[in-house]
């Protein structure tokens, strides 16, 4: 029964516009998520085992930071140019290839002998991830008929948050039991298996007649690798030569990308999906809405240890209500989006996860565990009714043609708003030891209104197509 839904066949050969049948679809959602859980692990495994990793590789605490960066910095450098390659040869190509890539870099990252060899399979790692998260949501486009695409994205919204809430967990558990290698060893068997699936259940889709340009790719990563770097920087005071020095490098990178692809039918960077309002507000409102969560994510555990005297244990605990009610609420906001505007659905979301910060930053310093969890619940809450909606805003608003571009989009938007919100906690702490986790709620609150009146602005422009 198995091996007939797994067999290949006209449904795996060619994307549907009304999707996989049910029992393919199950197989595809299942090789699809697991890359897409995976990748989003590792960056929540490194980022928990830092300390334990830089004590065991004897590398000094600058030096090992490069072990989640480089993956960050991966990642975002080389998410669109995936994309775009994907239109060309087929986002089915690219994902099994970023599952091969992502395995066997793992296995690199488990055999790592020093701090050098393992920053270098994490590059590889990045970049196996960022292929398999820049199609990520064009397959899920094709994966899911139109009148349920709501449905598969608030389970992709699901997946994600569980791995957020577990990686922390599970990487403590690792290393209770055993040495930093098992953190990244246990994707192997994972990903062998997601990878042999995906090549025989996942869709593929009709070829651009456009091949990639390596010209404009290489600035593309250049010029979004660069922007990470600065960001990074800034935020942890370099010097105003370092400072200005990659600036002009980042805009003279962005200026040669943009002048290379004028005139392209597919741009790499998305130059004529962003001239689409609707695309292009849903696309912002995704960089605020995730800066908003890596500056809460960031900041909190030092506000709750250093503030209000609470244990890293506890910690871990009390941060736990965000990712279950994004978990929760992403199903549920995915089915509502097939009906209601994701410009209301999102707007409703951010105005929510406004109310949480907010309530977070007036909270007294005598707090009890329930006064945290509530707010915690509620900033969930309004991530959980945002995420799945605003996906679907973005990828419904752009051709079929150009799902590779928007699939690249969505994935950029969510990097990049995360590596904002990080450099801007380090920011307001090197400003100020003593109010810097205050400084990042507030900006925190006031990102999450912005996104939320930038959500409601795309009411007037009608619904996205399916």
């Amino acid at each position: 029964m198995i091996a007939a839904h797994l067999a290949p066949g006209p449904a795996h050969v060619q994307e549907h516009a009304d999707g996989l049948p049910p029992a393919r679809r199950l197989w595809a959602m299942a090789a699809l998520m697991t890359g897409v859980s995976m990748a989003s692990l590792d960056t929540a495994i490194a980022n928990t085992a830092l300390p334990a990793l830089a004590q065991q590789l004897h590398a000094g605490a600058a030096a090992s930071v490069w072990i989640v960066n480089i993956y960050q910095l991966a990642m975002v450098a080389t998410l669109l140019p995936f994309a775009a390659l994907g239109e060309s040869i087929g986002y089915r190509r690219v994902a099994t290839a970023g599952l091969a890539l992502f395995t066997l870099a793992s296995l690199g990252c488990a055999l790592a002998w020093d701090l050098p060899s393992l920053v270098a399979a994490r590059l590889l790692q990045g970049i196996g991830g960022s292929a398999i998260m820049g199609v990520n949501t064009a397959l899920l486009r094709a994966i899911y008929p139109a009148r349920l695409q709501g449905q598969g994205f608030g389970v992709n919204a699901l997946i994600v948050a569980v791995a957020f809430a577990v990686g922390p967990t599970l990487a403590s558990l690792i290393l209770s039991f055993a040495s930093w290698p098992w953190l990244f060893a246990i994707n192997v068997p994972l990903g062998a298996v997601a990878w042999v699936l995906a090549r025989r259940v996942l869709p593929d889709n009709d070829r651009s007649p456009h091949a990639l340009d390596r010209k404009a790719a290489l600035y593309n990563a250049l010029a979004f690798g660069l922007l990470i770097l600065l960001l990074g920087d800034a935020a942890h005071g370099a010097s105003a030569a370092r400072l200005g020095l990659e600036t002009l490098a980042t805009l003279a990178c962005f200026a040669l990308l943009l002048r290379r692809q004028r005139g392209q039918a597919a741009p790499i960077f998305p130059t004529d999906l962003l001239a689409r309002p609707l695309f292009a507000l849903s696309a912002l409102t995704a960089v605020c809405t995730f800066a908003v969560q890596s500056l809460a994510f960031v900041a909190l555990p030092f506000h709750f240890e250093a503030t209000l005297g609470r244990s890293p244990v506890e910690t871990g605990f009390l941060l736990t209500p965000w990712p279950v009610m994004v978990g929760v609420m992403g199903p549920l906001a995915g089915r509502l989006s097939d009906r209601y505007h994701s410009g209301l659905l999102g707007g409703i979301g951010l105005l929510a996860l406004c109310g949480g910060m907010l309530a977070l930053l007036v909270m007294p310093a005598q707090a009890g565990a329930l006064d945290i969890a509530w707010r915690m619940a509620l900033c969930g809450v309004g991530f959980g009714f945002f995420q799945a909606p605003n996906m679907k805003a973005i990828m419904g608003s752009a051709p079929r043609e150009r799902a590779g571009g928007a699939s690249g989009i969505v994935a950029t938007a969510r990097l990049s708003g995360q590596a904002l919100g990080a450099a801007l906690v380090a920011w307001c702490l090197v400003l100020s030891p003593l109010r810097g986790t205050f400084d990042a709620l507030a900006i925190a609150a006031a990102l999450a209104l912005i996104g939320a009146l930038v959500s409601f602005a795309r009411l007037g422009l009608g619904r996205p197509a399916a």
